[in-house]
């Protein structure tokens, strides 16, 4: 990847990650912790050109879709498409307020880029094996990209659309974990340690890469190379750090679901533009 698109990708990221502290803090209360996390990832799959999207045309046919199935973490896919011009930026300011479009979890029918209602943790893999086989039928060239947390994984119902997926041999759907290693209640492996799970998904027949969710030569090489395989579902396990670019929230699960005061949202904007200037 050339300096000036991972230079572009960094500010997106940064930005999609100020949003996050600016709606949180609005709203009093959401997740912060593993919106953070997966940052980089939205700001890629958005930002690249690597997608088939169109804010302009949300429901266009044979566009790439892209599933959020830890829907908790919703504010970064709404601060993605407010960034991406799907939705406009007054929208920001009401977050999980009534009557507005932003409620806590996804809503496709009235958020414009989001394909799927999510929140009931574990859905929407199987959700995401529906919509790659109705495109297969089709014969759609458009892909599926499911983003899963490692606490969402703990759920049984992920393991069967696990299992449906390389049954079908579904080659148009690229898993994203969210491997930041903490869950509401402290770190997964002691809460219930599902290691190894690369070798899980392997033993389910999914491939496997394993990533830095904050390299962005990284997440392009995975995504190339998941899009050029299509003799079955592949998972990209993306290491990341829960609450990554706030100093204060890394790697801490009490900002699963605590929304910064604005003293701490001010600090955590000041370190995210910050960085940009280094």
């Amino acid at each position: 990847m050339d300096s000036l698109k991972k230079e572009m990708l960094q500010k997106k990221a940064a930005e999609i990650r100020v949003d996050i502290m600016e709606m949180l803090c609005e709203a009093g209360s959401g997740h912060p912790g593993g919106s953070l996390s997966i940052a980089d990832i939205f700001a890629y799959l958005y930002f690249s050109g690597e997608l088939k999207l169109d804010p302009k045309n949300p429901l266009m046919k044979d566009r790439d879709r892209v599933i959020l199935s830890k829907g908790h973490a919703c504010p970064v896919l709404y601060s993605t498409l407010i960034e991406k011009g799907y939705i406009d930026r007054f929208n920001l300011k009401t977050l999980r307020k009534f009557g507005s479009i932003l409620q806590g979890h996804p809503d496709m029918k009235k958020v414009p880029g989001v394909d799927m209602s999510t929140g009931s943790l574990g859905q929407g893999l199987s959700v995401g094996v529906g919509m790659a086989l109705g495109l297969r039928l089709d014969n759609s060239p458009a892909n599926i990209f499911v983003i899963i947390g490692d606490g969402e994984s703990e759920e049984g119902q992920i393991w069967e659309a696990a299992m449906a997926a390389a049954h079908y041999k579904l080659g148009n759907i690229i898993g994203i974990l969210d491997k930041n290693g903490l869950q509401i209640d402290g770190f997964t492996k002691d809460i219930m340690n599902s290691e190894p799970i690369a070798d899980k998904w392997r033993a389910f027949g999914w491939k496997v890469i394993e990533i830095s969710a904050h390299n962005f030569d990284e997440i392009e090489n995975a995504i190339g190379k998941a899009k050029e395989f299509k003799d079955g579902p592949v998972m990209i396990i993306a290491n990341s750090v829960k609450g990554k670019g706030v100093s204060f929230m890394e790697n801490q699960c009490g900002w699963h679901g605590k929304t910064p005061n604005p003293e701490e949202r001010d600090k955590a904007i000041s370190e995210l533009t910050g960085a940009l200037k280094k």
